[in-house]
């Protein structure tokens, strides 16, 4: 068990690296936590009006959750210990200690720890939020769509143990994406390319 808290402890402190507050200080942009949605994810690095910010966040943030998943799958690969771990690289994204425990919406992230453990998986969460995006222009209905079939196409592709821990990153990215929920229902959320209503 001591492997398996070290693990969960060493994913949490990766996942509490934000990309797009290193990248935006890189290259010079505003702190994402300033404008736009105030979120700092690559959708809202976007709106600062640069593609490479945004494309380079959403690396970082993806690589966040493949890392660690790596790293424990080579250890240990039964779903006792990489759950907890991939679970942890989410929460350490969503809130992060380096950064006051606010983070972003840990899209990106939940997406790399599931390529991790099946790339198959993760290249079908990836089609579905970019179809998604693409036919609707909602980054976060894309999101929202992909954490509901997440645990679906684990149990599907992969086994039904490894679905238990995507389950629990799905409802931490509903609970994430509550506001932009509500905004969806009553038709106020912002599109990709479109400047944010906040």
């Amino acid at each position: 068990m001591l492997h398996i808290f070290m693990l969960c402890l060493l994913a949490y402190c990766i996942g509490s690296i934000s990309s797009a507050i290193i990248v935006c200080r890189l290259m010079g942009i505003p702190d994402p936590r300033t404008t736009g949605s105030k979120n700092p994810g690559a959708t809202n690095v976007l709106r600062s009006g640069s593609k490479k910010a945004a494309i380079a966040t959403l690396l970082g943030d993806a690589i966040k959750g493949v890392i660690p998943v790596l790293f424990a799958v080579h250890l240990d690969p039964l779903p006792i210990c990489v759950g907890p771990v991939m679970v942890a690289a989410v929460l350490g994204h969503l809130y992060p200690i380096f950064f006051k425990f606010k983070g972003g919406k840990g899209v990106a992230t939940a997406i790399g720890t599931i390529f991790a453990l099946s790339w198959a998986v993760g290249v079908l969460l990836i089609l579905t939020w970019g179809g998604i995006v693409y036919c609707f222009r909602y980054s976060s209905l894309g999101a929202l769509t992909a954490a509901l079939l997440a645990p679906f196409y684990v149990a599907w592709l992969l086994n039904l143990y490894f679905a238990i821990p995507v389950a629990m990153i799905s409802l931490l990215l509903f609970w994430r994406h509550r506001e932009n929920a509500k905004r969806l229902w009553q038709g106020n959320e912002s599109k990709i390319g479109q400047k944010s209503n906040l």
